[in-house]
Formats: structure tokens, sequence, C-alpha cells
């Protein structure tokens, strides 16, 4: 698309020079990505990419969302920044209807990482090797903060291989059903030295922990804030009370710290958020009061009086270059396929995802009856359907290098041929992640859900026709994220 556009002359030559740089070195990197070559590797005609590309560069406002497919992958931050590349080819960047906009799978999302749940980043996404940002919160806390990045999850899980993390606390997580390569994560989970899980129902995870903290579910049953995917700080408000013997998750946290010989007292939510607000500048001018008075900020908030932000990079269009600050730089990537690619041996392509009423693996939406709901199955188009010699409802034989599954067939014409699609919804029933590849990305540490090479073969009378036992094993409960 990025060849198309600059080819036709349609690229924003005034912002690309005001506000960005690398373009050169960007302009021959996609030079020789031509529609011929999209076409061979996407399989989408040539004409619609180069359509897509010029109504994108034309439009007076434009936005790119993506979500997990694009992320999902060993080369995630190349996908990702191949998008913001083409935002600022064309200028479809800090302004209002424009712009690069990831969309979250669950609520919060985007709250957890202002809240600091990221490796590299302490509350208001502040840098942890950043001295002074390590020095206010060392003040405000009374204790040193380690100076460099934590482990991401993949890397956390390799630490468990090593023994070099022996213990782990999991809050809200069920990675021995989240996680790729379940078998083996299952493995190193199993044997921590010890495992404490806080959680809402007792997961897969919880049930392998030495210790389970039963959580309220913050969402209906606690007082606190929410952050959706356009920055928009929210209160949530407790609306019913816990199930008995459930705490609230702060409750937990403090009481937690004094059998530690930290006596925190009793912080409410607010208490929590004021603490955040004081050391997280962008969130200051977000008091409890402020966000239902206005019904929500957007951050950044700097000030009690400051509206919020609508939308982000409004500088780069600044005349003043002081006011218009670091420049954007292109990112000069190159295509880079699936680790696992199809062969002989296995000629599907298997790509996972969400269905649109369900959660990752489940937990807070598999035991409700929904119309939606038609439990797993293997989606892949009619023409392999024809090949295999199966019908909808079949029973076939999904196999990777790492596990086995079996599972019934839908038939999906909007599929490609040598696609196969399934979901994490129902790991009670099929334990798709048996199947996944461990391969991670090494800047973000995110696993290549989308991408892993398997066969299909139908079940014949004479098989078994369930779950294989080493999935059944490893399905005791339906898990969340």
């Amino acid at each position: 698309m990025a060849r198309v556009i600059i080819h036709e002359d349609l690229h924003d030559k005034t912002f690309i020079a005001r506000a960005t740089t690398g373009f050169e070195d960007y302009k021959k990197t996609v030079e020789p990505y031509t529609l011929e070559y999209a076409e061979r590797v996407t399989g989408l005609p040539a004409d619609v990419i180069r359509d897509s590309a010029i109504a994108y560069a034309k439009a007076d406002r434009a936005m790119i969302c993506w979500t997990l497919g694009i992320t999902e992958h060993h080369n995630a931050v190349d996908n990702v920044v191949a998008l913001i590349n083409l935002a600022l080819l064309t200028g479809h960047v800090g302004r209002y209807g424009c712009g690069c906009n990831p969309l979250r799978g669950q609520n919060n999302v985007q709250g957890g990482g202002d809240m600091g749940a990221l490796p590299n980043k302490l509350p208001g996404f502040q840098d942890v090797e950043h001295p002074e940002h390590r020095a206010k919160f060392e003040h405000a806390w009374g204790r040193d903060i380690i100076p460099h990045d934590g482990l991401n999850l993949s890397e956390m899980i390799q630490a468990m291989e090593t023994k070099e993390l022996t213990a782990l606390y999991v809050i809200g997580e069920n990675p021995a059903q989240s996680d790729a390569d379940a078998s083996h994560v299952t493995h190193l989970l199993e044997n921590l030295e010890h495992l404490v899980v806080q959680e809402i129902f007792l997961t897969k995870t919880a049930q392998l922990a030495h210790v389970v903290l039963p959580a309220a579910a913050t969402w209906a049953e606690g007082e606190g804030t929410v952050t959706n995917s356009e920055r928009r700080v929210q209160r949530v408000r407790k609306a019913v009370d816990p199930p008995d013997g459930a705490r609230d998750e702060i409750w937990i946290m403090a009481e937690l710290a004094k059998r530690l010989g930290y006596d925190w007292g009793h912080p409410t939510a607010e208490d929590a958020w004021n603490e955040l607000r004081s050391l997280s500048p962008q969130l200051y001018g977000m008091s409890y009061e402020r966000l239902e008075q206005l019904g929500g900020i957007q951050w950044p908030c700097p000030s009690l009086d400051h509206p919020g932000t609508k939308f982000l990079h409004a500088r780069l269009w600044e005349e003043d270059p002081a006011k218009r600050g670091r420049l954007a730089p292109f990112s000069c990537v190159e295509h880079s396929g699936p680790t696992e690619q199809t062969d002989d041996e296995f000629p599907f392509l298997l790509t996972t995802g969400r269905r649109l009423e369900s959660y990752n693996t489940g937990v807070q939406s598999g035991g409700y009856e929904s119309p939606l709901h038609r439990g797993e199955t293997i989606d892949m188009s009619p023409e392999d359907a024809r090949r295999l010699g199966v019908d909808a409802d079949d029973i076939v034989r999904v196999t990777s290098r790492r596990g086995t599954v079996t599972a019934p067939v839908h038939i999906d014409g909007g599929l490609q041929p040598g696609t196969v699609f399934m979901t994490l919804h129902f790991p009670d029933d099929v334990a798709t992640n048996l199947l996944t590849i461990n391969a991670t990305d090494p800047r973000s540490g995110t696993a290549e859900f989308k991408a892993c090479a398997v066969r299909v073969a139908p079940v014949t009378t004479s098989d078994e026709r369930v779950i294989p036992s080493v999935a059944r094993d490893l399905s005791f409960a339906a898990g969340d994220d």
C-alpha cells in the first residue's frame, strides 16, 4: 500500500518534511513490494490492495484500527510500526478522526497499562529505567525500585524453565489455558515451588496453585476506575456484594502487605487512585469528583482545570519546532512470514481468534447461555471441506507438531483455502492451545497465536470420537486471559 501511495504521488510531502524522519530510507525499503508480490503473499487481488491504498490516502480523515491479528505474531512490533508508517505517510495522525488505534479485546486492558502492569513501566507509563521517574516513586513508597525492566510473560515462562523464577503470583490470568503450547506451560506451573492465584473463579491455573485468594469481581462488586480504548477514564461503582469468602482486591493486597510486615492500613479505591494521580502527571487532573461530573476524562489531563485530550500527537502539526518536539520516525521493516510454514506433513495454516460473544478462555463467558454460542469448531473453507471429504459437524482430528485435538467442522465461505480457524473459548471441550506455537516477538514478548502449521484428518468410526486424553487433562475449567 505504501508503494502505491508513493507511486501515485498521494503521500503528504509537507507533513513528512515537517514532522517525520527517515522517509528516504523508508521509500527505498517499500519499493520491492509490488502489487503482484502482495497478491501472491496475501491472496488478495492486486486491484483491491491498490484501491484500498488510494482510498486511504485520499480520505480527508482516516484511522487504522487493529486487534490481536496484528500483534500475536513473532514480528508483532514490525507489524504495528508498518501501520504507523502508513499513517505518517499520509498525514493521518495528530488530527481528530485520524490515527492508529489498537482495539482491546477485554474491558480495562488499557487501564492495566495505565496502572503500570507492564514490565518496563511505572504507573502513568513512566519508564522504570529513568532515574527521575524511579526517584519520585521511591520517595513516595519509601523503598528502592529495581533499576531495570522486569520480565514479560514469555520471558517469565523461559525463567521458569531455567529455575530462575520459582514462585509466581497470578492475578486475573489463566496461563495454563491461555498461553501457547499449553501442555508445556502447565508442566512449568506444576513444578513451581510456590504458586499463588488471585481469581474470581477456580480456573485451571487456580487448580494448580498452592494458595488461592478468592477475589471480588471489581467491575460489579467493587469501586474503582476503568480506561477504555480511547483513553477515557470512567468510574466503576459497586453494584452488588461479592460472594461469601471473596474479598476486594485492594483489601487482599493490604492484608498481604501487613503479613509481610508493612502496614498500609485499609486504603479505599479512591485513596489508591489519588496516590496514583499524585505520581502520574498525565492523570493528575482526574479526581473522582471530576470523573463523575464529566462522565469520564481522556488522558493526558495534567491539571484540575484541564478538559482532557481528545486525540494524541497534535504537536506534530505545530509550525514552531519547539512546540512540535521530537519528530516521528519512519521504521524500515521487511515482510516476514510465520515462524512455522506449512508443508506436506502439515499443509494447513491454523489461526486462532475470538468470536463476538466470548472472552478468551471463557471464564467470564463460557458458563452463560447465548444464541451466539455454538461450542468449539474448526472452521474451514468449502473447498478444503470437499477435498477432505467432510461436512459440517463431522469430527476431525487436528494435529500440530506439539499436540492433537479433535473438533467438529464448521464451514466458512469467508476463509481462504489452506487456512483454518479455531478459538480458545471452550478449553474444556477443545484445548486449542495444545496446538499453538510458543514462538515470540523478541521486543513485545507476544506469542504467535495467529499462525502455526497443522494437518486435519477425518475421524473414522473406529477412532475415539472425543477429545484426546492429553487434552482432557488440561481442560478442567474454562479460564480468562
